[in-house]
């Protein structure tokens, strides 16, 4: 039964208020919901509070937003072959998406670091592809250089009007220069600042996972495991489809918590709490595309038929179709009851769908930390344990986006007891940070 969910799952109830400013029809859709519409009366209890912003279509007639992207591509030796050649044909297929408008540069790096195409407006995509054609590998990996070079190259065309992002392929270990998952990460946070966004791609089991989360996770951007170089293409043309429908991008969300309700805890995006103020930045928001924070309050004993205010949330955003600062403003609340079938029937099934499924990534982060720590026993038990979070909930709530979890959960668990570590590690990463950032693309199934 839903009932059996947690202690730490209490319920709250919504009254919203959206306020779009006015003047310009396509905005994101701010939604302020909680997991239930009635709490119970007369006790205290801790309720979760999901905060959602959705892009809006983009009509097929419509100009999207011009990009400006780099790609990074590791030729270190350990990419000769079939990896070389298939990162070739990815990045080609990837960059005959683009038109005129768009601005590219392609950085290449071994031991050292090479521009091979500056950036540039995509005029001549003939002479960019057939540069990239060219490309061989060998010697060392230089990672930290290779991105920093892309990210200079980026700044050369840096304005509020396009979409900054650096694409790196690695297959290895950064062996040249920085090489810490902390360096690469305040590299991430950095660009982040300046709206560059690096989605990383980890090509085979020999790269560092941590390494290439971090600096996708502290810059916005997104990551993707990929096993096998025969994925390459798909993964590339994605992570172009999800640049080229970016709506809106520097999105900070302030949440303010009304006095005598107390702020806990932030899950799905790293947030800043200051007393009653609750303060996250999201960098970009696709079209059609939802991303949501939930946040859990604690809430004192209240009576019956009373009401409380849980939450004022204020978003601002650029907008890239109207090239204008956007601003949204929502209210929620929360009523109270002295029936638990009120309280039961108030349940908004999405809201805890979301609270679930990111209640679980934590144990999926917990299990990884016992990894870490050789302890594969309760790394194992860690993630059975989760699996039957996941399945009591995916069958109360009849969620197939849970069961997709719960297989990705499972498999890991089974990856763990044939000491496959390596392999289920770096399907944990990947899957930690898609559940954090909702990346467009379902997180697999497992491998």
């Amino acid at each position: 039964m839903v009932s059996a969910f947690p202690r730490v799952m209490a319920v709250v109830a919504a009254s919203l208020l959206s306020v779009p400013t006015p003047g310009w029809s396509q905005q994101l859709q701010l939604d302020v919901t909680p997991a239930y519409a009635t709490l119970k009366a007369g006790k205290k209890q801790t309720a979760w509070v999901r905060v959602q912003l959705t892009g809006f279509s983009m009509a097929p007639e419509s100009k999207r937003a011009p990009v400006n992207v780099s790609l990074v591509l590791d030729k270190s030796g350990s990419m000769q072959g079939q990896k070389i050649a298939r990162a070739r044909d990815a990045a080609i297929r990837a960059i005959e998406r683009l038109n005129a408008e768009d601005i590219v540069s392609v950085i290449t790096y071994d031991s050292t670091v090479d521009v091979l195409v500056p950036a540039t407006k995509l005029t001549d995509k003939e002479s960019v592809t057939r540069l990239i054609s060219h490309v061989e590998a060998g010697g060392s990996t230089a990672l930290f250089a290779g991105v920093s070079k892309g990210a200079a190259e980026v700044r050369k065309f840096i304005d509020t009007d396009r979409v900054h992002r650096i694409i790196l392929l690695s297959d290895g270990i950064a062996n040249v220069g920085p090489s810490s998952a902390g360096e690469l990460g305040d590299l991430g946070a950095t660009l982040k600042r300046e709206s560059i966004s690096v989605s990383t791609f980890g090509l085979g089991l020999g790269y560092n996972e941590d390494l290439m989360v971090k600096l996708a996770s502290r810059s916005g951007g997104n990551h993707f495991f990929v096993e096998e170089a025969t994925e390459l293409a798909d993964i590339f043309i994605r992570e172009f489809d999800d640049v080229m429908s970016v709506v809106a991008q520097d999105v900070h969300v302030e949440i303010m918590i009304p006095d005598g309700i107390r702020p806990v805890r932030v899950l799905g995006n790293d947030a800043e709490i200051n007393g009653q103020q609750v303060l996250l930045n999201l960098s970009n928001i696709y079209s059609e595309q939802g991303k949501h924070v939930v946040m859990e309050v604690e809430i004192p004993a209240t009576e019956a038929t009373m009401k409380r205010e849980l939450a004022a949330v204020t978003v601002s955003y650029k907008n890239m179709q109207s090239h204008a600062v956007d601003r949204l403003t929502a209210a929620v609340s929360v009523a109270f009851s002295a029936s638990d079938s009120e309280v039961e029937e108030s349940l908004n099934k999405s809201v805890l769908e979301d609270v679930v499924a990111l209640l679980a990534n934590e144990q999926n982060k917990l299990a990884t930390d016992f990894l870490d720590k050789g302890d594969l026993v309760r790394c194992r038990q860690t993630l059975i344990s989760n699996g039957k979070f996941l399945r009591e909930h995916a069958e109360a709530l009849d969620s197939e986006r849970l069961r997709t979890y719960l297989s990705s959960n499972n498999l890991q668990a089974a990856q763990v007891g044939r000491n496959e570590t390596n392999r289920a590690r770096k399907s944990m990463r990947e899957f930690q940070l898609q559940l954090d950032i909702q990346q467009k693309a379902d997180p697999p199934a497992g491998r």
